[in-house]
């Protein structure tokens, strides 16, 4: 980008929130640490975003339109040609149009990241041994690359000379690109997390507004992922009840995240980019013009209720899915509170087959056996980073009179290997029947089939194949031609 380009684009920027900074409504009320007020104004609500964050959000469904008048006149990079009946303005009008780097993302991204696990207490040994333990734990030779850092990583305030984030050297005291150089040095990879708004959720320094330094300082520090959250956000950026022209990836929400796409190409090293945008703005929509993957939810939680809501929301967006275009159902949380096993593999194992982004978010080095032979499954392992294949697999009708429950029960998909199906057990009933004809991409006759958590054939059946499935467990097999 040209230097005036910049000076300009950034003038703009900072005319916007000097605006909305000075608007209160938007502003935290709550979450861990905080010692500020906890009410909003009449016609506000104070709302949990994570337990680090809470933000005062307006009660009614209609936010107000808050699109910028004002615009720069050069853009921040190749935008494509409005069509004649384009009603786009503004900041709209004239926002970054580029993609994300095709030479990362186009299979889900396997790897860790600290939040689940550590929250706020990290530091640079943990993230070390996470990423040593990669190597001892056979996680590495089973595909996982990614070691990410979450919120916390810096200190509160820029530099005051150079406006950089940066490290904290009392968690960080080789900084993030000696990090970044022993994760590299394992043959991994190294994430880092930043936000779209003007503070993280923890209320460190966000990027908006200074996504050109920041993506330029990831770059040159190493990074090979960015996680990119959504708190904080002036006033002056949140969305209308109506996108621009009707299009969501006109909306603000998506124009804070095409900024970052734009810098961070614009260094000329390829970052996978995760939108952490918790679902906003029909993510699922525009993601993928965006980013590699984009959250489809709050924060996860180890539960049996987060596991089946998130499968409910993702089910019904599956057409998003594909190489490079992932819905992500947030970090595993296998290792953390009270799941049972059971829990534990169709959390995984929903994860694989919906091919979403799995970053374990745990101390590995509490993980059991039976839990690391979850993680490790080579089979599901192999469905989720197909190279021949990049759709999920989604919901089927078992038998003509089955009943339809939510979430599904019943899904297919496709692989190198042929067809797979995989159910998952929401119920109490442990009987669990399909009908090959029922099958998509299968008919009627006779079929192998393969146990894709033992690895072992189960046999030869004629018409349909009837198995027991645990209470919350999931079942995965390969199914192909006698």
């Amino acid at each position: 980008m040209a230097a005036a380009s910049t000076l300009l684009y950034g003038s703009v920027l900072a005319g916007l929130f000097t605006s909305a900074l000075a608007q209160s409504e938007y502003g935290q009320c709550g979450g861990v640490n905080w010692t500020g007020g906890t009410t909003c104004p009449d016609g506000w609500v104070c709302t949990s975003m994570n337990p680090y964050y809470s933000q005062c959000l307006e009660s009614t469904s209609t936010a107000p339109s808050t699109t910028p008048t004002t615009s720069p006149t050069t853009s921040t990079a190749p935008t494509t040609t409005a069509s004649s009946t384009s009603t786009l303005t503004g900041i709209a009008a004239s926002a970054p149009t580029i993609g994300p780097s095709h030479d990362v993302g186009k299979t889900p991204a396997l790897g860790w990241n600290s939040w689940n696990a550590y929250g706020c207490n990290i530091n640079e040994d943990k993230i070390l041994a996470a990423a040593n333990q990669f190597i001892s734990l056979g996680l590495a030779k089973a595909g996982y690359q990614y070691i990410n850092i979450d919120d916390c990583w810096s200190v509160m305030t820029r530099n005051a000379s150079t406006g950089r984030i940066m490290p904290d050297p009392a968690k960080f005291p080789d900084g993030i690109s000696g990090v970044a150089k022993q994760v590299h040095a394992l043959g991994l990879k190294f994430g880092i997390y930043s936000d779209a708004g003007t503070a993280t959720c923890a209320g460190f320094p966000g990027s908006l507004g200074n996504e050109e330094l920041d993506a330029t300082t990831f770059a040159e520090w190493g990074v090979d992922y960015l996680k990119y959250d959504n708190c904080n956000v002036p006033a002056n950026w949140t969305d209308a009840s109506t996108p621009p022209d009707g299009d969501w990836y006109n909306s603000n929400s998506a124009i804070r995240y095409r900024q970052m796409t734009a810098a961070m190409n614009a260094t000329g090293r390829p970052f996978q980019f995760n939108l952490c945008i918790w679902g906003n703005a029909n993510v699922w929509d525009w993601g993928a013009r965006v980013g590699h993957s984009w959250r489809m939810s709050g924060d996860s939680s180890a539960s049996w209720s987060y596991i089946t809501s998130i499968i409910t929301t993702n089910v019904q967006h599956l057409d998003s899915i594909d190489f490079y275009s992932h819905n992500d159902m947030d970090m595993m949380e296998i290792g953390n509170g009270d799941l049972t096993i059971q829990e534990q593999r169709t959390h995984f194992a929903a994860w694989a087959f919906l091919k979403s982004p799995i970053l374990l978010g745990t101390d590995l080095g509490q993980l059991n056996t039976t839990q690391l032979a979850i993680i490790t499954n080579a089979e599901l392992l192999a469905f989720h980073q197909d190279t021949t294949v990049g759709t999920p697999a989604r919901p089927f009708t078992p038998a003509p009179s089955a009943p339809t429950t939510s979430p599904p029960q019943f899904y297919s998909g496709t692989s190198a290997k042929g067809t797979h199906v995989f159910i998952v057990n929401t119920g109490n009933a442990t009987s669990k029947t399909f009908d090959f004809a029922n099958v998509p991409g299968l008919g009627s006759g006779s079929y192998k089939v393969h146990d894709m958590w033992t690895g072992k054939d189960v046999g030869t059946f004629a018409t349909s194949y009837t198995t027991t499935v645990d209470t919350h467990d999931t079942a995965a097999f390969l199914v192909t031609a006698a």
